[in-house]
């Protein structure tokens, strides 16, 4: 795609588009290439609507995952190579509604203490009992938490938000059982790469 996937990856970069987000919509643009044996650019409606069809009917991919596609091609139809006949022509796509499956007390405390690695059950507890995405479970500190109101700040969440959400009492218990276990002193508050020792230079004393 050469100048076509730079002035791609420019417009993406101006609105500050995730690095995940990118690659991703690079590779979609990649595979609607391939598919057609054609450059995007030179596309008509109709193929752009088979290679969705494709990715629907042939790959059987999740919704999620063609909708991902699907907002990746109208992009660049309507932001790189200004075809809006294109992206018109893509309809919105239904997400589907399920009710979801709730587990009982029982079955969250089987799941929960199903890891035997310390650090990993730790990380499920707190995505869990805190709502979290694990990307803002890893980056959180130790001074993130606020043990008087029992909250949690999360620091450039989603869509580079911050925001707060609930510190339960239990994995207040039990995130401060893990860091006495583990003699951590220093700031990461979940220590989640194993292949580093404790006292990293990465890391920082977190202040007293």
């Amino acid at each position: 795609m050469g100048v076509l996937r730079d002035r791609m990856v420019r417009e993406m970069s101006l609105r500050e588009f995730s690095a995940s987000t990118q690659k991703s919509y690079l590779a979609t643009l990649t595979d609607l290439a391939k598919y057609h044996h054609q450059s995007p650019d030179t596309l008509d409606p109709t193929q752009v609507q088979y290679f969705l069809l494709y990715l629907t009917q042939e790959r059987h991919l999740a919704w999620s995952s063609v909708s991902v596609a699907a907002s990746a091609i109208r992009f660049f139809y309507t932001h790189t190579v200004k075809r809006l006949d294109l992206a018109m022509a893509m309809p919105p796509r239904r997400k589907p509604r399920r009710l979801p499956h709730i587990l009982s007390v029982e079955e969250v405390e089987r799941v929960l203490s199903s890891p035997r690695h310390p650090t990993h059950r730790v990380l499920l507890m707190t995505t869990y009992a805190a709502g979290l995405r694990v990307s803002e479970v890893v980056r959180l500190q130790l001074t993130d938490l606020d043990r008087e109101r029992l909250m949690i700040r999360v620091e450039q969440g989603k869509r580079r938000t911050d925001h707060s959400t609930i510190l339960s009492p239990r994995l207040l218990t039990e995130l401060d059982r893990y860091r006495a276990q583990r003699s951590l002193t220093r700031c990461p508050l979940i220590v989640v790469d194993s292949g580093s020792r404790e006292g990293h230079d990465r890391s920082r004393i977190c202040p007293v």
